[in-house]
């Protein structure tokens, strides 16, 4: 279950750039490192030696991705990173059911009216981390008309976590 945490937009792009950075000079590094000891090994001097150079930034992609995976993924310095990823995944998955979602809305599904809130309370903090105010801006009037219809209804509009039964609900209406 995902939970929006409060995040200052503008310590989340700088922690986000500097996570960035420091991986990036790791791959360099990694590729660097195994191309130029995969063709001192296997090479032949002066000839052609482009597979090795291809095959050590290989290795280093597969090193990396697991360095990051196993090590650096739990680093503090990569936390807005991680939540940034992890938010964007719970988007995707209320996204990959937009179409239920709608269907549930418009017959006033509690669980599909909860879900399209958090959906909106997640994409507006999205949008606020990553300084994109012009896409925000275009969905004021969809995101308010939304909580103003689940008032209507006596739900809670504070929707800041994820939760799984919303998901099963909603794509058990496009069965029903």
């Amino acid at each position: 279950m995902f939970e929006i945490q409060p995040f200052n937009p503008e310590t989340y792009r700088q922690q986000t750039r500097r996570s960035t950075l420091i991986v990036a000079v790791i791959f360099i590094a990694l590729a660097m490192l195994l191309s130029s000891l995969a063709v001192l090994l296997f090479g032949t001097p002066g000839g052609d030696n482009f597979r090795w150079n291809a095959g050590g930034v290989v290795a280093a992609v597969l090193a990396c991705a697991a360095l990051f995976k196993l090590k650096l993924w739990s680093q503090p310095w990569m936390s807005a990173a991680v939540y940034g990823w992890q938010l964007k995944r719970a988007l995707m998955s209320v996204t990959n059911v937009m179409h239920q979602v709608e269907v549930g809305v418009k017959a006033q599904n509690p669980d599909a009216m909860k879900l399209l809130r958090f959906y909106h309370q997640g994409l507006t903090q999205m949008y606020l981390l990553e300084a994109n105010t012009s896409s925000l801006s275009q969905m004021t009037h969809e995101i308010d008309a939304h909580k103003d219809a689940m008032q209507a209804l006596g739900l809670d509009t504070d929707q800041p976590r994820l939760q799984p039964q919303w998901l099963a609900t909603v794509k058990g209406l496009s069965k029903a």
